[in-house]
């Protein structure tokens, strides 16, 4: 395993981290997945609340149990559940017993997604306060944050002061658009930890496409995306999820060979990336909550189709979801929105999803 250092902290952390939000239902197993990562190398697990319904934390406190190696956690907590000092107090103390730890390595204040936000982590009596007198007194060792800001908010937030770390969504496909929050973090030293490094399995998922990727016949796709990530300049850490012992395996395998990415192909990939391509969505979830009913991750998955190929293909994948009862005759269509806004105030890559539906219900 090769080893950064994660900002100023002092702390190296394994290049590849493991990201706790794709257990299956076998606690015991997922526990197991866990050990054998930090039998490979992997230092840095990650979790939060309400990751795999909410099971993330209790399997890593199994696994923590009998851990082979040395190791650091990172876990979060969210102003829009923990708005004040004192509930993100209660939230740290959660944390630390469902996990059976004494202290939480990197403390997230999670998912910031505009200064708005930003100002309320902040506020007096706030959740930073909070996570803040936690750290004095020994529960936390470092104060960071995950984002999905825009990259000018991001260098805002880090030109602050206040936090050692971030944790942003990087890839291939929207590294162009991502690049100023790097570049902010690269420059104050914070540590630099990338979320989505396969873009939600849509990477994986478009193999054909995405492999271009690849510098080698022996390489998979998915190492090839994490491979690229990690190539880049201030990035200490490569956040992958995983649920299987075969995908830690897999993921490991990329410190094998040179992290780097050749001239040449950084040429083809920026020829073959659009900025169209920052709109793909990456299926997090998080706007499944339509008052309607619509599914919405199942057709924003489906509209990606008409970005990476055509509207034909994106045509052919909702009739297989019909065909498969993924989209069943009752189930709400998109023709159901009434443009409540919901969806758009999740969507932590601010995508125009009210207008996507309505185009899809005049176009399928």
């Amino acid at each position: 395993m090769i080893y950064r250092e994660y900002g100023q902290t002092g702390k190296k952390l394994s290049v590849v981290g493991f990201g706790g939000m794709r257990f299956g239902p076998d606690e015991d197993y997922g526990a197991q997945v866990v050990q054998r990562a930090n039998s490979l190398g992997i230092n840095y697990f990650d979790t939060a609340p309400f990751y795999c319904n909410d099971r993330s934390e209790d399997i890593f406190g199994k696994a923590f149990k009998n851990m082979p190696g040395q190791y650091y956690v990172s876990t979060k907590s969210n102003v829009g559940k923990e708005s004040t000092a004192d509930q993100v107090r209660w939230r740290i103390e959660n944390s630390l017993k469902r996990m059976g730890i004494d202290k939480i390595n990197f403390f997230h204040m999670w998912c910031i997604m505009d200064l708005n936000q930003y100002d309320r982590v902040m506020a007096k009596g706030g959740p930073y306060e909070g996570a803040l007198k936690a750290k004095e007194e020994g529960l936390i060792d470092h104060l960071v944050f995950s984002t999905h800001c825009k990259g000018s908010d991001i260098r805002k937030i880090i030109e602050d002061d206040v936090f050692e770390g971030v944790l942003l969504g990087y890839n291939v496909v929207n590294h162009a658009f991502r690049q100023e929050g790097v570049q902010a973090a690269l420059e104050n030293k914070l540590g630099i930890v990338t979320m989505n490094p396969l873009g939600g399995g849509l990477i994986p998922q478009h193999q054909d496409y995405f492999s271009l990727l690849k510098e080698r016949e022996d390489e998979t796709v998915s190492q090839a995306a994490l491979r690229f990530n990690a190539a880049q300049e201030g990035i200490t850490v490569v956040l992958a999820g995983m649920g299987t012992i075969e995908e830690v395996e897999e993921n490991v395998k990329i410190v094998d060979h040179p992290l780097t990415v050749s001239k040449e192909k950084v040429q083809e990939i920026r020829s073959k990336i659009t900025e169209s391509m920052d709109m793909l969505c990456t299926a997090c979830g998080y706007c499944n909550k339509c008052p309607q009913k619509i599914n919405i991750p199942t057709y924003m998955e489906a509209y990606n189709l008409s970005i990476l190929k055509d509207d034909q293909e994106t045509k052919h994948r909702l009739n297989w979801l019909r065909e498969q009862e993924k989209i069943k005759e009752d189930d709400a269509k998109t023709d159901a929105c009434v443009a409540c806004g919901i969806c758009e105030e999740l969507c932590t890559q601010k995508l125009p999803i009210i207008e996507r539906l309505k185009e899809m219900s005049l176009k399928y």
